[in-house]
C-alpha cells in the first residue's frame, strides 16, 4: 500500500515537472510571448504596490506636532563715549569706548 502510494506521487510529480518545464512550441502569430507576459505582470504588481504604498498618509491632523518657537533677537541698543584716562606718565588719552545697555 505504502510503495503504491510513493510510486503514483512520484509519478505525479514527475510528469508535473516535464509538463512545466517543456517549453512551448513557437508559435507564427503576432502577439506577446511567455517573457513579455512575466515582464508585464511583474510591472503591473510594481504599479499596484506603488499605487498601494502612497495612498497610504501617515500624517492625520490629531497627530501632535512639535513646533519650535520663533527664535527671539534681542537688539542691544549701543553708543560710543569718548572716555579720558591718565596714564602712569601723566599724560592724559582720549579713547572711544563702545557703551551697550
Amino acid at each position: 500500500m505504502r510503495g503504491s502510494l510513493l510510486r503514483t506521487s512520484g509519478v505525479a510529480a514527475l510528469t508535473a515537472l516535464t509538463l512545466c518545464s517543456a517549453q512551448p512550441a513557437a508559435q507564427a502569430r503576432d502577439g506577446i510571448g511567455v517573457g513579455g507576459a512575466a515582464a508585464l505582470g511583474l510591472l503591473g504588481g510594481v504599479v499596484a504596490g506603488g499605487a498601494i504604498a502612497s495612498a497610504n498618509n501617515g500624517y492625520y491632523p490629531g497627530r501632535p506636532v512639535y513646533v519650535a518657537p520663533r527664535p527671539v533677537y534681542v537688539e542691544e541698543v549701543c553708543h560710543v563715549e569718548r572716555r579720558a584716562f591718565i596714564d602712569p606718565y601723566g599724560y592724559e588719552h582720549v579713547r572711544r569706548v563702545r557703551v551697550c545697555e
